[in-house]
C-alpha cells in the first residue's frame, strides 16, 4: 500500500492550494461585504471575477468524470470534459477548497451543479447536453435538484409522491419538494425533478426524472429555508410548488422509470465530494482553535497549556487524518471497482466526515468562547452547515443501517462457525485451510 501522493496528484492539488491562497482567502473580507450589501439573492462579484481567473488556468470543472468513466454514453466528440482527475485526485483538491465556503463555485466544482452536470454527462442525450450541460460547465448558469418532499419521509426515495404523468407530448408535473438547494440563485435556470410516473411499477421503477426550465409556468417558490438561521444567500433552500408544469416528454432524462437508477448513480459521488470538503472544513477549523488558544490566557497561563486543550486538540488530529484516510480509500476503490462495490466504503465515510467536522468545530467554538457562537470566526456557520449534512444526500441512520447490513451479510450463520464455536473455542484458526479471507470479508 503506497501512501506517497503520485506526481499528478500533487500537481493538481498545488495548483488548487496555491491559487486558494493566492486569490480566493484574500477575497474573504470582500466578498463578505458585497454578500452583506443590497439584495440577498444576486450574483456576488467578487466570485465571477475569479471563476474567470480559474477558469482561464484550467482549473476548472475538475469533478467531471473521465472519459472512461463506464456510465458515459460516449459521444463523437469530447468536449462535455473537465481535466479527467480520477476521484482519489479530485479527493485532495476538494479538501482545499472546503477550507472557504465560496471556493468550490471558484472552480465550477459546488452542489448541486456537479451532481447535475454529472447526471447531463452520463444519461443525457446530445440535445440535453448542448442545452444545459455546456452553459453549466461555462459556469452560465446555475441549477437545482428537486426531490426531497415536505410531506414524505424522503430518507426513503420510494416514498416520493411528486406525480409526473404524460398527457400526449408532454408531462404534467404536479407536486412540492423542499430543500431544494440553489434556487435562490438568479442564474439557476433548470432543475432536475424527480417524481413517478408509475405508481402501479416495482417499488424502484416508479420514479422518473425530468428536466424543468426554471421559468416553466407553474414553477413557484414558496420561501426559502434557513438553516439555523443562515440563509445561505445567494445559494439557499427553497420550498417549491410544481402545479400542472409542463414539459415536453423529450425532458425525461434515461427514460421512464429510471430515476431512481439516476439518483443512485447521482448521489454516490455526490455523497463523497461533500465529505472530500468536510475534511478541508475541519482542518480550518483545527487552524483556527489552535491559533486562539496560543493567543489567549487564562488563570495565569496561555490556554493551549491547560490539559483539556491538549487533549482535544490532539483528538482532533486523529481524527482528521483517520477520516482522510477512510474517505481517500473510498474514493480510491470508486476509481479501480466501481461505486457499486465501494458502497460500504462511500457509506461509512459519509457518517464519519461531518460528525468528526461537527465535534472539532463545536471545540473550537469552545475554544473561541462567546466569539465562536458569533459570525465573527465562521465557525457558527460552519457547525451549521456540516449538521445539515448529517441529513443531506441521506441521513446517517440510512447509511448506518446499509454498513450494518452487508456486515451481517459477512458473517450469516450458514457461512461460518457459529457464536457457540467462537466461545467455546472450537472455531478455526486463521492457519485453517477452512478459514480463508473471503470468510472475513476482506475480498469485496
Amino acid at each position: 500500500m503506497d501512501f506517497e501522493p503520485t506526481e499528478r496528484q500533487q500537481y493538481w492539488v498545488g495548483r488548487v492550494r496555491d491559487f486558494i491562497e493566492a486569490n480566493v482567502r484574500p477575497a474573504v473580507a470582500t466578498y463578505k461585504a458585497q454578500d452583506a450589501e443590497g439584495d440577498r439573492w444576486k450574483v456576488i462579484q467578487v466570485v465571477e471575477d475569479l471563476k474567470a481567473k480559474a477558469k482561464g488556468e484550467g482549473i476548472w470543472n475538475l469533478f467531471m468524470p473521465p472519459r472512461n468513466d463506464s456510465h458515459h454514453h460516449v459521444d463523437e466528440t469530447f468536449e462535455f470534459e473537465g481535466p479527467g482527475l480520477t476521484n482519489l485526485e479530485y479527493a485532495l483538491c476538494a479538501e482545499e477548497m472546503g477550507r472557504i465556503g465560496f471556493a468550490s463555485e471558484v472552480f465550477n466544482c459546488s452542489a448541486p451543479d456537479t451532481g447535475n452536470m454529472e447526471v447531463f454527462f452520463r444519461y443525457g442525450t446530445r440535445e440535453q447536453k448542448d442545452r444545459w450541460l455546456t452553459p453549466l460547465m461555462n459556469g452560465e448558469i446555475r441549477s437545482a435538484f428537486l426531490m426531497t418532499e415536505p410531506y414524505t419521509a424522503s430518507s426513503d426515495a420510494t416514498n416520493i409522491e411528486t406525480r409526473i404523468e404524460r398527457d400526449g407530448d408532454e408531462y404534467v408535473i404536479n407536486g412540492r419538494k423542499w430543500w431544494s438547494s440553489g434556487l435562490g440563485d438568479p442564474r439557476c435556470k433548470v432543475a432536475i425533478v424527480m417524481g413517478k410516473t408509475n405508481f402501479e411499477a416495482k417499488r424502484h421503477a416508479q420514479q422518473s426524472q425530468v428536466i424543468v426550465p426554471m421559468d416553466t409556468p407553474g414553477v413557484n417558490i414558496l420561501r426559502h429555508l434557513p438553516v439555523f438561521g443562515y440563509d445561505d444567500a445567494p445559494h439557499g433552500h427553497m420550498e417549491v410548488e410544481l402545479t400542472d408544469v409542463r414539459v415536453p416528454v423529450e425532458n425525461v432524462l434515461l427514460g421512464e422509470g429510471r430515476g431512481f437508477e439516476i439518483a443512485q448513480g447521482r448521489l454516490g459521488p455526490g455523497r463523497i465530494h461533500h465529505c472530500m470538503r468536510t475534511i478541508g472544513v475541519a482542518e480550518e477549523a483545527l487552524h483556527k482553535m489552535c491559533k486562539r488558544l496560543q493567543e489567549r490566557e487564562a488563570f495565569g497561563k496561555p490556554i493551549y497549556k491547560h490539559s483539556v486543550w491538549e487533549e482535544r486538540v490532539a483528538r482532533a488530529r486523529i481524527d482528521i487524518d483517520m477520516t482522510r484516510l477512510l474517505c481517500l480509500k473510498a474514493a480510491d476503490m470508486m476509481d479501480k471497482v466501481g461505486n457499486k462495490t465501494a458502497k460500504q466504503e462511500i457509506a461509512m465515510i459519509k457518517v464519519q466526515a461531518p460528525n468528526m467536522a461537527l465535534r472539532i468545530i463545536d471545540d473550537a467554538i469552545q475554544a473561541h468562547g462567546g466569539g465562536g457562537v458569533s459570525d465573527d470566526y465562521g465557525l457558527a456557520n460552519a457547525y451549521a452547515h456540516q449538521r445539515t449534512l448529517r441529513l443531506a444526500d441521506g441521513p446517517d441512520e440510512v447509511h448506518a443501517r446499509s454498513i450494518a447490513r452487508m456486515e451481517f451479510a459477512k458473517h450469516m450463520p450458514q457461512a461460518g462457525p457459529t457464536a457457540n464455536a467462537l466461545r467455546d473455542g472450537n472455531a478455526p484458526t486463521m492457519g485453517d485451510d477452512s478459514f480463508s479471507s473471503g470468510d472475513m470479508g476482506v475480498a469485496r
